[in-house]
């Protein structure tokens, strides 16, 4: 870990703190919430010892870089302009791009709009759902899991940041991280998520230490959770933003990895979606679909072995 070299960069209008380690064809990782470039920490070093040059930023809003106070400011086109503008710096006309959760949801989007910058996309968890011209995307969720979803739950500005901070910060992330209750995830507010994270695992899993919680826990303390909830409350945002968008195909080379534990592929007619056509129609590019048995949701961290070997295996054909 002392090998990964940390440096500011200006991008964008921000100073975002990117972490990186190795020479040769760049393998760009983003991570999603509520995390940071330390999510890849086994990519990072299993990338550079076979001769790639691994990139891992922490996100608009994330770790050490800034976060802007702004919710309007973490569109998917501030974030995605973050990024183009730190290949600019790093001098990268064309990267591997790997994203996992909201990461992943960012990667769909770099796709969408720069496709010409991505030479293969590995994305994990999240897949990318269609845009429907016809309803926002929140008001669908509603309809589907109803007001306690967590990401309805998160659209309100300073109402669950103010139930976070009244969690210790370690029980909130062990809780995130460890979860393996495939469930959407609905909160009422008369239980709250204080109750939600009420039963950690009496002993951390063997891929998880104190350490890592610790890193986790320093870094969310300073900044709090308002920037990555931000991503939370431009969805609608970035619906109306990319109507021009809608209809257009990802046509980068892809592969897609998934956890057969993970909350995502159980919400519902996902699976369908993903192994019935739907999926192929929206990226016709999608070479591979991978379903990890035993895996939850945080599978680059819980599978890193597998998960560097399914990364390793689709980008080194290109």
């Amino acid at each position: 870990m002392e090998k990964i070299q940390h440096k500011n960069v200006s991008v964008n209008g921000i100073k975002m703190h990117v972490a990186e380690i190795g020479e040769g064809p760049a393998v760009l990782f983003l991570h999603g919430f509520p995390e940071l470039w330390y999510s890849w920490r086994h990519q990072l070093l299993y990338f550079s010892n076979k001769g790639y040059r691994a990139i891992a930023p922490d996100l608009r809003g994330y770790g050490d870089t800034e976060v802007p106070s702004e919710i309007s400011s973490y569109t998917a086109f501030h974030i995605v302009g973050d990024l183009i503008a730190l290949l600019d710096i790093l001098d990268l006309e064309k990267v591997f791009l790997v994203g996992h959760d909201w990461g992943a949801l960012i990667a769909w989007f770099f796709c969408l709009f720069r496709p010409d910058r991505i030479k293969a996309l590995v994305n994990l968890s999240c897949e990318l759902r269609p845009r429907n011209p016809l309803r926002k995307p929140i008001d669908c969720l509603r309809e589907l899991l109803g007001d306690d979803y967590y990401m309805c739950r998160f659209q309100k500005p300073g109402e669950v940041e103010e139930e976070f901070a009244s969690i210790d910060t370690a029980k909130l992330m062990i809780g995130f991280l460890t979860s393996r209750d495939t469930r959407p995830p609905c909160i009422p507010k008369e239980i709250g998520f204080h109750q939600a994270f009420a039963q950690l695992p009496a002993t951390l899993p063997s891929w998880l230490t104190q350490e890592d919680v610790n890193y986790y826990v320093e870094k969310l303390n300073k900044t709090g959770f308002t920037g990555g909830l931000n991503y939370y409350r431009n969805i609608d945002k970035n619906w109306e933003l990319t109507a021009p968008f809608s209809g257009c195909k990802i046509q980068v080379p892809t592969k897609f990895v998934v956890g057969d534990l993970d909350l995502t592929y159980h919400i519902p007619g996902i699976k369908e979606y993903i192994h019935n056509g739907g999926f192929k129609k929206e990226v016709p590019s999608l070479e591979e679909v991978v379903v990890m048995e035993g895996a939850a949701h945080f599978i680059n961290q819980e599978k890193p072995g597998e998960i560097n070997a399914h990364i390793y295996d689709f980008i080194q054909k290109f």
